[in-house]
């Protein structure tokens, strides 16, 4: 048997554990913000990992676009595709909920945290470099068609895939932390287990009809409740980078999920545990006033 051929047959007889992944991109979020100058701090992310021969891939044709890649496009043996949400400290959201402008801070969490993704797409490569594996590496953002607004690969559709979250009525994605933060992911021929999708919703609107606070956030109305006009809010992005243009590249607005319930965690789980602790806090008190 031949070099080579060996090679092939030991990477794939090699099952690498999401662990792995996992605890380098923690601790690399970690060791980033304590090394660098930097305006942002970050929580600690969440990773996801999804089966590249999953059957949802080839819906995101139809569900983003005809263009949309498919994770073997990238990389002809893929495997896996890692995804992962890095949530924003909870004091960059706060400073971007009053102006109809995106501020500062949002600005640099943007602006840092797509260098923080192209850097932690490096050191994953690195990783399953050297145990024989290929990776295929994602630019964070501005993948998509400037004229429809379409992506050719949507990090959001990836996450919901890899079982990161649910989507929102604001159309991005909600995770256990909230969906104030940025998503970034890897295609790799490394046999990763898959992480399993929940059927239950995260957003309030969906699962009660109640909050759609977001919409009413939108500073241009470009959201509605049950309509999204992507060219009226990318106006807001354009408007955005302008003014902060010599910050750098930062088409960006935000203020739908800075300071709603979804913006720091999952709100229906939160409801969820609320919700009997009153029942049980009304039934106590029915009880008492009965037998007064």
């Amino acid at each position: 048997m031949d070099t080579q051929k060996a090679i092939h047959i030991y990477q794939y007889s090699e099952r690498i554990k999401s662990e792995l992944i996992s605890n380098e991109i923690v601790h690399f979020v970690k060791d980033y913000g304590a090394s660098r100058q930097l305006n942002t701090k970050w929580d600690k992310p969440l990773i996801g990992f999804a089966d590249a021969g999953d059957s949802l891939f080839p819906k995101l044709k139809e569900l983003v676009g005809p263009t949309h890649a498919m994770p073997q496009d990238l990389l002809p043996d893929a495997q896996t595709v890692i995804a992962y949400f890095l949530p924003f400290e909870k004091k960059i959201p706060k400073t971007n909920r009053r102006n109809p402008y995106a501020s500062k801070e949002w600005v640099f969490a943007y602006i840092e945290t797509n260098q923080l993704i192209i850097d932690i797409n490096n050191r994953i490569s690195e990783t399953l470099s050297k145990k024989g594996f290929n990776t295929f590496l994602l630019p964070p953002t501005h993948n998509f068609d400037t004229n429809t607004l379409i992506s050719d690969w949507s990090h959001k559709h990836i996450a919901y895939i890899a079982g990161l979250g649910k989507f929102g009525t604001h159309h991005l994605l909600i995770t256990d932390k909230g969906c104030c933060g940025r998503l970034g992911s890897v295609v790799t021929n490394a046999q990763i287990d898959a992480t399993k999708r929940t059927k239950k919703e995260y957003c309030l609107s969906k699962f009660k009809d109640i909050c759609k606070v977001c919409v009413k956030k939108c500073v241009n109305e470009a959201l509605k409740v049950d309509t999204f006009d992507r060219q009226k809010c990318y106006k807001m992005l354009l408007e955005n980078a302008e003014i902060f243009k010599k910050e750098g590249l930062a088409d960006v607005c935000g203020k739908c999920i800075s300071i709603v319930p979804c913006s720091y965690q999952n709100p229906v789980e939160k409801l969820s545990k609320i919700e009997p602790r009153e029942f049980r806090t009304r039934r106590s008190k029915s009880f008492q006033t009965r037998n007064a």
